[in-house]
């Protein structure tokens, strides 16, 4: 028998490949379906059930398109109702590859479809639980989601149905079965995540709070529910896509993204495609030189997210910038979470741009220690946090004003074009993400390098509070 995790750090998360005696299964597959198959092709297996924990908000499964490709069955747990061929398994229905079984736990409560998958051995013993966003390492699933598609079903409804399932399907299990979740710290379908992305059940029975063997429901209900912001704005959408199908393939995504654009003819498809410019290169590049008009969110982050969290229409015609040989990473990770309508990229890129005789941009940047030079010195400078609330009731520069990059297109109103904005976040990528967002709609710009990390070794006044809701 073998367990694979597959395990996608941008957006925090996990798939897992099974394989016994010539048989595998997926659990949780993104988009793009090759890796799956070599690896079945690498064992010389067939890959016979694709299971699903529950329709994700967070990215777009290649589930329908890989058992395309393969002939493997697509299994949900109860009560779920895709738009497309799948088998619907009953609560502790029992599943078989090679000599392992795969009993269905139905555990609603993160979703009303929500299932674990436990897996047991050729001799019947539990050995693994795949909990999707059910059980998180530190953590249970949000139970907010589904408020978005349905309102009648509340959280504390979800919340209720998830102390339920955790306390008589997941807890009465031995101490040495392994966690496998669907997600680890960064994912927005949780809120207080351990950065470890496996660990045994016993041990989250002592250290994750949502655990806790004298937990009243009330008391439950209260704590899951608390602090939860808004989620991101594409989570409804690829719900849908997930739960009822008919969307385009990843290859046929990938060969009209990865369209190369002459300068020329990418300028005209920007202009008759009312298309956005996303410049996907390093945060130290972009800066320097960019084509005016476009927004920077690097592929060295959490790229994918933030373009689900920024850009509000999924079928936003898109064109990139990217560095040379990364056109396809670009497209394949926004196809992930349901942008399909990249148009191309700039072939040559910047110094093409250059050479024909377009225009170019800067923004303006400035190291911590000379900003907090400046700042002691004239306390009317406006300094703009772009990191979340949570993070900055934590700990803030004193005087700087939250503008949290999450919330950015509805909190425009207040700012001024008259004023002159310092930007900073955790880092540098969130800050300068905000600035070319602010830029593009003229305002006047600094970004602060390094971000709050390097103002906090300068000698800048700092305001410490004390914690009011659950990091994010």
């Amino acid at each position: 028998m073998k367990i694979e995790q597959i395990y996608t750090g941008c957006l925090a998360e996990a798939a897992y490949y099974i394989e016994s005696k010539g048989e595998a299964l997926i659990i949780d597959p993104l988009r793009e379906t090759a890796p799956y198959i070599a690896k079945a092709k690498k064992d010389n297996a067939k890959i016979k059930y694709i299971l699903e924990t529950h329709f994700h908000a967070d990215f777009v499964s290649g589930h329908v398109e890989l058992a395309e490709k393969t002939g493997a069955t697509i299994v949900f747990g109860p009560t779920a109702a895709p738009g497309y061929n799948a088998y619907i398994a009953n609560d502790a229905e029992e599943l078989k590859i090679g000599d392992v079984t795969i009993k269905v736990l139905h555990t609603p409560g993160h979703t009303m479809e929500s299932t674990t998958y436990l897996l047991k051995d050729e001799n019947g013993k539990d050995i693994a639980i795949f909990t999707g966003d059910t059980l998180l390492i530190g953590d249970v699933g949000r139970p907010d989601l589904v408020q978005k598609l349905k309102a009648e079903i509340t959280p504390d409804y979800l919340a209720g149905l998830l102390f339920d399932s955790l306390r008589n399907k997941i807890m009465p299990l031995a101490d040495d079965v392994i966690v496998y979740p669907g997600h680890g710290a960064g994912s927005a379908c949780g809120k207080n995540m351990s950065k470890e992305t496996t660990d045994t059940l016993g041990n989250q029975k002592k250290l994750n709070y949502a655990l806790r063997a004298a937990m009243t429901k009330e008391e439950f209900i209260r704590e899951v529910t608390n602090g939860l912001v808004e989620p991101p704005q594409y989570f409804p959408y690829n719900v849908l896509m997930n739960l009822k199908g008919g969307i385009p393939t990843v290859d046929e995504v990938i060969k009209r993204g990865t369209t190369p654009l002459k300068p020329e003819d990418f300028q005209l498809v920007w202009e008759t495609e009312e298309a956005l410019v996303i410049d996907t290169r390093s945060k130290d590049l972009f800066p320097a030189e960019f084509i005016p008009g476009s927004i920077f969110i690097g592929l060295d982050d959490n790229f994918a997210p933030w373009v689900g969290a920024l850009v509000t229409d999924l079928k936003q015609p898109v064109l990139l910038i990217t560095e040379k040989g990364r056109e396809e990473e670009a497209v394949i990770r926004l196809s992930r979470v349901g942008y399909d309508n990249t148009l191309g990229y700039l072939e040559g890129g910047i110094e093409a741009w250059n050479k024909a005789g377009f225009d170019t941009d800067t923004i303006t940047e400035i190291n911590a220690t000379d900003f907090a030079e400046l700042y002691t010195k004239d306390k009317t400078l406006h300094l703009l946090d772009a990191r979340k609330k949570s993070e900055f009731a934590s700990q803030h520069i004193k005087d700087a004003q939250n503008f949290p990059l999450d919330f950015i297109n509805s909190n425009m109103g207040v700012l001024q074009k008259k004023s002159k904005y310092f930007i900073h976040c955790a880092g540098g990528y969130r800050s300068l993400i905000t600035a070319s967002i602010l830029k593009s709609r003229g305002y006047d710009v600094v970004n602060i390098k390094g971000g709050f990390k390097a103002l906090s070794a300068t000698n800048l006044e700092k305001t410490a509070y004390a914690m009011q809701e659950t990091m994010l």
